[in-house]
């Protein structure tokens, strides 16, 4: 069974952002994949901007990416480009860790201006990450996700289509890789 790891560079956990991943990983689960989430956050700070490979937490971190066959970049936009906080994170991935894996980038931003920031800002670090397999992703505006009072995220029909089609477009992707023989089976 195919392996996703999602990571969100939102510096907050209940930003809007956590509206668009917790919709993707409740998706993809449904999907019958296995789902891991790292929330770049709650990493200690300290290992994170010293590069501390051998923290335990960065490793464990750093092994869902390894395990992972596709690999959801989830970021808000801040000045044109994804979070400092996701930015910390792909730092520490080894040079070619996307390598082989398809990438799904979801962006929320304050305004439509920023779309550009996943092709211009994003998908240049993946590539030199080895990463090839970039879908289109989804730009999502700050409004399109709002707040209930239960705390659960409601998201726009236009939003919600938008993801379902990129998530649809990855599980397409996932279908078509090899199967993986079970260990000690040929």
């Amino acid at each position: 069974m195919a392996r996703i790891a999602i990571v969100s560079g939102s510096p907050t956990a209940g930003s809007r952002l956590h509206g668009l991943t917790t919709y993707a990983e409740t998706r993809l689960r449904s999907s019958g994949w296995d789902v891991d989430t790292i929330y770049v956050a709650d990493l200690p700070a300290a290992d994170l901007l010293h590069a501390h490979f051998n923290s335990p937490e960065i490793t464990a971190a750093l092994d869902v990416i390894r395990q992972a066959d596709a690999v959801v970049l989830a970021s808000p936009v801040y000045k044109a480009s994804y979070s400092g906080v996701l930015k910390t994170f792909l730092d520490l991935i080894p040079q070619k860790g996307l390598e082989g894996k398809i990438v799904l980038p979801l962006f929320i931003g304050g305004t439509i201006a920023h779309l550009l920031a996943i092709d211009y800002a994003l998908k240049p670090v993946v590539a030199a990450l080895g990463g090839t397999n970039i879908l289109g992703g989804v730009y999502a505006v700050d409004k399109w996700v709002v707040r209930g009072e239960d705390g659960a995220f409601d998201l726009a029909d236009e939003l919600t289509e938008r993801l379902n089609d990129s998530l649809d477009r990855l599980n397409g992707e996932l279908l078509r890789l090899p199967a993986v023989p079970a260990a000690g089976l040929s």
